[in-house]
This record gives structure tokens, sequence and C-alpha cells, in this order.
């Protein structure tokens, strides 16, 4: 069936992070396996019908729209892979749709939630550490994978910028203010050092091991921190990055600026921080307008 080929072509053209390999390897992985199942061996004989029975199979196994419309998205891609390599002679995923989605606001903190978060006992080198990986993620709306792989060699102190690699292999330089500069900077020279335990790594943040944080390991610091805080929303490190689209946006930064600092290779990905900004100015009239 090709999928393997699939697979490898996605590393060697389209240059996916981990995290989207893997994710296209276990949703590509249950198609051709249900195809199998129904005694579909060849990719010859995969009908348009049969992608439809597969995405009813989904929702009846009662996954979301939005994992629907990604198995879908995987599926397609891997239809135009049979395509253009003539293992195929027409494409029957072309005209299939998935369920609508509707739009998703993301949970985003307020402004005295994030100083809340930010405001850390610093006493540990642990401490230092999460206090400087927190200041730069709401200074920058890094993704977590993003921050957990910068090197040491990332950050420009003489010009106050982070460079890292997103999704798609593709890199970006994000200015950085003068507050996570200073926490960074304690950090590095006051507390890395104590944290290394006789590893040699290059990644700038790393767990109590010495070695480089990983994304659970992150995720759980925030979620303590956020419940010794007593923030009572369900938050994550993206909570951060979706906090710090909407709060620049807010206070006026253009929507280009914006979908630049995050990455996104199209501005309709961004123009959700519109609708969130949007509730925001709503929310402010009916608490301050005499005749709202």
């Amino acid at each position: 069936m090709y999928e393997q080929d699939f697979l490898d072509s996605l590393l060697i053209e389209k240059k996916l992070s981990i995290n989207t390999y893997d994710s296209y390897t276990n949703d590509i992985n249950k198609y051709i396996n249900y195809l199998k199942n129904k005694h579909i061996k060849s990719a010859n004989k995969i009908t348009s019908k049969d992608i439809e029975q597969y995405l009813k199979y989904l929702n009846f196994n009662n996954l979301s729209d939005r994992t629907i419309v990604h198995n879908l998205t995987v599926i397609k891609e891997y239809h135009k892979f049979l395509i253009k390599n003539n293992f195929v002679k027409c494409d029957v995923s072309e005209n299939i749709l998935g369920p609508k989605l509707s739009k998703y606001l993301p949970n985003i903190l307020t402004v005295n939630d994030v100083d809340k978060l930010l405001d850390i006992n610093l006493e540990s080198d642990f401490d230092y550490r999460n206090k400087a990986m927190l200041e730069l993620l709401y200074a920058t709306g890094l993704r977590v994978s993003e921050l957990i792989n910068l090197n040491m060699n990332s950050i420009n102190f003489e010009y106050e910028t982070v460079r890292c690699i997103g999704k798609g292999n593709k890199e970006r330089i994000i200015p950085i203010g003068d507050v996570a500069i200073k926490y960074l900077k304690i950090y590095l020279n006051d507390h890395r050092n104590n944290m290394l335990k006789g590893y040699n790594c290059d990644k700038l943040f790393l767990n109590n091991h010495g070695k480089q944080m990983t994304r659970q390991g992150f995720f759980k610091i925030i979620k303590k921190i956020a419940y010794d805080k007593n923030i009572k929303k369900d938050i994550s490190p993206h909570t951060l990055r979706h906090s710090f689209a909407t709060h620049m946006l807010y206070y006026g930064a253009d929507l280009r600026s914006i979908q630049e600092f995050l990455g996104h290779s199209d501005i309709s990905t961004t123009e959700i921080y519109t609708h969130i900004s949007l509730n925001q100015v709503r929310d402010d009239y009916n608490k301050f307008h005499p005749r709202s």
C-alpha cells in the first residue's frame, strides 16, 4: 500500500517535525489497517466510498470532528502521494469532505493571571529556571517544543532576540523584552551550571537530571505553579502562547507582526486571536459603558 514510502517522503520533502511525523504515522497506519481488515490490500482497490466509510467509522468511535478532519488531511496527502508517484491513476480522496469545524477559541489568561503565574518565589536553581522559561514563553509566544529545543547560542543578548526552529524546519528570530532578558541572564550566569550534574548538554533549559527539559516535564511544572497560585483555568504551556498573541493584539500590535512572531504560515490561523480580542472589547464595553 506504499504507506512507508509515503511516510519517508514526508521526512525528506516536507521536513516535518518529529511530533507531526509521529501524528501522521499514527493516522496513516490506522487508515491502512482499517482497509486491510476490509480485505483491501492494494492502493488501486481503494474507492471514495471506502474513505467515507472510514470517516463514519471514526465518528462512530467518538473521535472529535477536529481529529477526524486531521485524519482526512493525512489521507488526502497519502492519495496525492500515490498519484504523484504513478502508483494509482486517480485521486479517490479529492472530493471527500470532512465535518465542518466551529470556530475554536483557545483558552487564554488575563494579564492579572499572567502576573500571578510569573510571580515565582525565587529560592532554588529550579525556581530561577522556571522563572526564565515562563518569562521567555510569554515574551515571545514560542511553542513549547521550540522552547525546550533552544540551545545555548539561541539567545542573542546584544540584540535581545531568540532564534528558534519552528514547524517545517523554518527558522525565525523574535525580539525579547527586558524582563525576560534579565531572568535569562540570572539563570545562565548563576544557576544553570549547578544543574548540569556532570553532563555536557548544550540545551538552554535543563531538567532535574541535568539533561534537556521535556515537554511533559515542563507541562507538569506549569500546572503545579498554576495550582499553587490558585489559577482555576485549565492551563498548559500553549496557554501562554495564546495569551501572548491575544494581549499583543488587544494592546495594538499588527496582525501581520503577530503572525511573524508565532510562525504561522497562513494569516487565517492568526485571525483566531481577532475573535478573542473582540470578545474582550465587548466585555469592556458591557462593563464600562453607562448605557450598555
